[in-house]
């Protein structure tokens, strides 16, 4: 089943018990699965069960150094800065910020170098952004880090 179709909960169950196709997990797909955690749990809480999720499922592909700390953690923070309604469905979230669905032109690239994302330490733990000219709102890592 194409992850684009599947209801939020057969997502989130598939994610989490890693029998999701990775042919059906996209980028698009590791974002709304991002907004999913985060309606559903305190930020906090959200975060650590994705990259929790995440991380099974890249193991039981057999391919666990794919999980990048920093693109789930950017990526968990810039959604949450962007939801405007715990209520909000996902498709009106998606149409409000296609930006953070198109891997190819990745929005990251306005927060990181290619080296930074290229290294193991960015892949290993989560770095704060090097470039400054659209910074992440600290506002929104602080809320997530303190669990709000």
């Amino acid at each position: 089943m194409l992850a684009n179709v599947m209801t939020d909960d057969e997502l989130i169950d598939q994610l989490e018990d890693a029998s999701i196709s990775p042919d059906c997990f996209h980028h698009a797909d590791h974002v709304r699965a991002a907004f999913l955690y985060l309606c559903r749990y305190p930020p906090l809480d959200a975060l650590q069960r994705f990259a929790s999720a995440l991380q099974r499922f890249a193991a039981a592909m057999g391919k666990a150094d794919r999980y990048h700390e920093t693109i789930t953690w950017a990526y968990v923070f810039l959604v949450r800065e962007r939801m405007t309604d715990p209520a909000q469905a996902w498709t009106d979230f998606a149409a409000a910020n296609p930006d953070l669905l198109d891997w190819k032109n990745s929005i990251l690239k306005r927060y990181y170098q290619d080296e930074t994302l290229a290294s193991d330490r960015a892949r290993n733990i989560f770095i704060l952004q090097d470039l400054l000219e659209a910074p992440i709102s600290m506002a929104t890592a602080k809320e997530v880090l303190r669990g709000l």
